[in-house]
C-alpha cells in the first residue's frame, strides 16, 4: 500500500514537470517568433499592442478545426510560372538612387569644340615645323563629362547631291571664307545658306573645269585610280567633284588656318579630316592613294630635307600619282602676282625637281599651271641609283604601316622586293570597281598573317548579310539618301563599307590603333578610304560630323583602356542630332552601354543577334534626338524638338 502511494505522488509530480516544461517552451518560442518578426520588417516598429501580437500569432498557426490534407496543401508551395521573355536591361536600382544618370549638356561655347586640336591647348607647343598645330589631346583629368551643344538653328543637312553646292548657314555660322576668298569663288553667303561655286585659288574656272585639265594629262576614267589624297584641301571642292568620277579624295587642312574650312567640306558630305603635315606621319599606311594633291596648299616641300615629298612617296600607290599646282609652278607667267621674286621662285621648283628625282619619281609632264610626277612600279632601278643619290637612304628596320604618332624620317620607305623589272610592288591592284572584292594584294601575298583569302572571301558575305539585317531594323538606313557621312569605328577588312558602295554614301573605315593585325592597308587596296584610331582619344573632326555610326566590338576592344562613358561621349560629339548608331557587343557591355546613353537623350533598344536569341552579341540601336544650345538672344533652357 506504501508503494502504490508513493508512485501515484510520483506519477502526479512527473505531471507537473511536463506542464511546466511545455509552458516554457511555448513562451520561448513565442519570444522567438516575435522577435524573428521584428528582425524581418523593412523599417523601424512601433510597440505592438497585445491585441496586434496576439492577431499575428493567431495568423501563423494552423486552425484546430482544419483537416490534416487542408493543412498540407496549405504548406505546399506554389508551382513557378516560368518566364521566357527577354531581359536585356539593367537591374533596378534602389529606391533611393536615380533611374537614369543624367549627363549635363556642355557650355554653349563648345559647340565647336575638337578636343585634340584645341587652339588654347596648342598654344602651348612649339612652332617650328608646325608642331603646335598637330594632335594634342587633353589629359584624362581633363576630360569633358558633357554633351556638346549644336549651335541654335542647326537643320539636318541638306542630301546629296544638292549638299555639294549648299550647306545651312545656323550649322556651321562662319563667314570669313565668304570675304578673305571671295575671288577664288570659294563660298558665297545667300541667305539662310551658303553656296559653294567649286572654284578654289588655282581653279577659278571651278573644281570640274580644273580636274577636266587633270583628265587631260592622267587616265581619271579607266578605273586605275580610285584613291585620292588632298592635303591643305580648302573647302574640298577637289574632292566633291571627284567623287562623280568613282574617285574617293582624303581630303585635310590644318584647324582655323582658314575658319571652318574642313568643317564645310564634312557639313557638304565630303570626305575630310582635320589634320596638317608637321613632325609626325599623316595616319595612313603606305602604298594607300593612287594619287595625291596640292593646290597652293602653302606646304615647303623644298624644306627639311624633303621630309614631307618623301611622306607623300611613303603613302603613294607604286605609279601613284603627285600632282602640284600653284608657286612654284609656272612661276615665270605668276611671279608677279605672287608677290614674289622670280630668283625665289626657280630656286624653289629647282629644289622640287631635285627631291622628286631622289625618290626616283618621274616627271610626267607640266602644262600651264600644273605638273605631275609619277612614283616607280619598283625601287629595282632606284637601289642601284644611290650611288648617284645618296639621301635619301632607304629605312632600316620600319613598319611602313605604323603611323600613329610616328615621327616622320628623312628616309626612302622600300618598296615590297620584286624579281623583275616590270613587275608592281606589293602586287599589281584591280582596277574599280573590280577593286572592292578581288583579293587584296596584302592578303594573297600572305603579308597579312593569320587572314587568308577564303577569310576576306567569307567577310565579305558576311557583312552583306549583316547590313541587310540592319536595313530590315534601321528604315532610316535602308532609305537612300538619308544618311551621307558614315563611321565604322572597327571596320576591320572594310565589309561594313563594301556592303554599302551603291548607295549615296561614304564610309570613314577606323582601324584602332590596339587592333591584334593593322588591316588598313586592305582597306585602302579595296578602293576604300580610312585611317587610324585610339578611340580612348577624341578623333581629329567637328562635332556633328557624321550621320551614322557603327562599332563593332569597339567597346569589348577598349574595356580595360578607357572609360565607357568617354568613348560614348566622343560618339555623341561627332553625331549630328538625329543620327543613328548601331553598336554590336557582349549583351552585359550592352546593358551597361544603354545604362549611359539613356541619360545622354538617345533612344534605343538592345535587339537579338541575327542568327538569334541564343548569341551572347546583341545590337542596340539608337537614335541621338535633337537638341540645340539655347537661343543666344534669350536666357533659356536647351532647346529640344517638340
Amino acid at each position: 500500500m506504501a508503494t502504490l502511494t508513493k508512485l501515484s505522488h510520483l506519477t502526479f509530480k512527473t505531471k507537473h514537470s511536463n506542464i511546466y516544461y511545455l509552458t516554457l517552451v511555448t513562451i520561448l518560442c513565442t519570444i522567438s517568433y516575435l522577435f524573428a518578426t521584428w528582425q524581418h520588417s523593412t523599417g523601424a516598429i512601433p510597440v505592438a499592442t497585445s491585441a496586434s501580437l496576439t492577431s499575428k500569432l493567431l495568423n501563423s498557426v494552423v486552425p484546430c478545426n482544419s483537416s490534416p490534407q487542408a493543412t498540407i496543401q496549405q504548406q505546399q508551395p506554389q508551382p513557378h510560372v516560368l518566364d521566357f521573355s527577354a531581359h536585356h536591361q539593367a537591374p533596378d536600382p534602389p529606391p533611393t538612387a536615380a533611374r537614369v544618370h543624367h549627363i549635363p549638356p556642355c557650355d554653349p561655347n563648345y559647340v565647336e569644340y575638337v578636343p585634340c586640336e584645341d587652339y588654347q591647348r596648342s598654344l602651348k607647343f612649339d612652332r617650328n615645323m608646325l608642331i603646335y598645330r598637330e594632335r594634342h589631346c587633353p589629359e584624362k583629368n581633363e576630360l569633358l563629362k558633357c554633351r556638346i551643344p549644336a549651335p541654335y538653328g542647326y537643320k539636318v543637312p541638306l542630301r546629296w547631291p544638292e549638299s555639294r553646292e549648299y550647306a545651312w548657314y545656323a550649322n556651321v555660322p562662319h563667314k570669313e571664307l565668304t570675304v578673305e576668298k571671295k575671288k577664288q569663288n570659294w563660298v558665297r553667303y545667300e541667305g539662310e545658306r551658303f553656296n559653294f561655286p567649286g572654284g578654289g585659288t588655282m581653279f577659278p574656272r571651278g573644281a570640274d573645269a580644273y580636274i577636266d585639265d587633270i583628265g587631260k594629262l592622267i587616265n581619271l576614267k579607266d578605273g586605275s585610280i580610285r584613291t585620292a589624297i588632298d592635303t591643305g584641301c580648302g573647302v574640298a571642292s577637289w574632292g566633291a567633284y571627284l567623287l562623280s568620277r568613282n574617285i574617293v579624295a582624303m581630303s585635310f587642312a590644318p584647324r582655323d588656318t582658314h575658319e571652318a574650312q574642313v568643317q564645310f567640306a564634312l557639313e557638304r558630305g565630303v570626305p575630310a579630316l582635320i589634320g596638317v603635315m608637321a613632325s609626325i606621319r599623316l595616319p595612313y599606311p603606305s602604298r594607300a592613294f593612287d594619287m595625291a594633291h596640292c593646290s597652293r596648299c602653302l606646304i615647303p616641300w623644298g624644306q627639311y630635307d624633303g621630309l614631307y615629298l618623301i611622306e607623300v612617296d611613303r603613302v603613294l600607290r607604286p605609279g601613284g600619282y603627285w600632282i602640284l599646282s600653284g608657286p612654284p609652278v609656272n612661276w615665270e607667267n605668276h611671279w608677279r602676282g605672287w608677290n614674289r621674286t622670280a630668283e625665289d621662285l626657280a630656286a624653289e621648283q629647282s629644289g622640287i625637281e631635285t627631291i622628286a628625282r631622289s625618290l626616283c619619281w618621274k616627271k610626267v609632264i607640266q602644262k600651264k599651271d600644273l605638273a605631275i610626277w609619277q612614283k616607280p612600279t619598283n625601287h629595282i632601278h632606284c637601289k642601284a641609283n644611290r650611288k648617284v643619290f645618296k639621301q635619301p637612304r632607304f629605312c632600316q628596320s620600319q613598319d611602313p604601316d605604323n603611323a600613329w604618332y610616328a615621327k616622320l624620317e628623312a628616309c626612302l620607305t622600300p618598296l615590297p622586293e620584286v624579281s623583275d623589272i616590270k613587275e608592281i610592288a606589293g602586287g599589281r591592284l584591280a582596277k574599280w570597281p573590280q577593286r572592292l572584292t578581288a583579293i587584296p594584294p596584302r592578303i594573297s601575298s600572305g603579308s597579312l598573317n593569320g587572314i587568308t583569302a577564303e577569310m576576306f572571301r567569307e567577310n565579305t558575305e558576311l557583312w552583306k548579310e549583316r547590313v541587310a539585317h540592319y536595313k530590315s531594323v534601321d528604315y532610316q538606313l535602308a532609305e537612300r539618301g538619308r544618311y551621307r557621312n558614315l563611321l565604322d569605328m572597327n571596320a576591320y577588312l572594310g565589309g561594313f563599307a563594301a556592303a554599302l558602295v551603291d548607295d549615296p554614301l561614304w564610309v570613314m573605315n577606323m582601324v584602332p590603333v590596339d587592333a591584334e593585325i593593322n588591316t588598313l592597308g586592305v582597306i585602302y587596296e579595296r578602293g576604300l578610304i580610312g585611317t587610324y584610331q585610339n578611340w580612348c582619344e577624341a578623333m581629329s573632326t567637328y562635332p556633328r560630323t557624321y550621320d551614322f555610326i557603327h562599332a563593332d566590338s569597339v567597346f569589348r576592344l577598349n574595356k580595360d583602356r578607357c572609360e565607357m562613358e568617354d568613348i560614348l561621349l566622343e560618339m555623341d560629339r561627332i553625331l549630328r542630332p538625329e543620327g543613328s548608331v548601331i553598336i554590336r557587343d557582349d549583351v552585359d557591355i550592352l546593358v551597361k552601354i544603354k545604362s549611359i546613353t539613356d541619360g545622354m537623350q538617345w533612344e534605343g533598344r538592345i535587339a537579338d543577334h541575327e542568327k538569334g536569341p541564343h548569341e551572347r552579341e546583341k545590337i542596340l540601336f539608337a537614335v541621338k534626338k535633337y537638341w540645340t544650345a539655347p537661343d543666344p538672344d534669350h536666357n533659356q533652357e536647351t532647346n529640344t524638338a517638340p
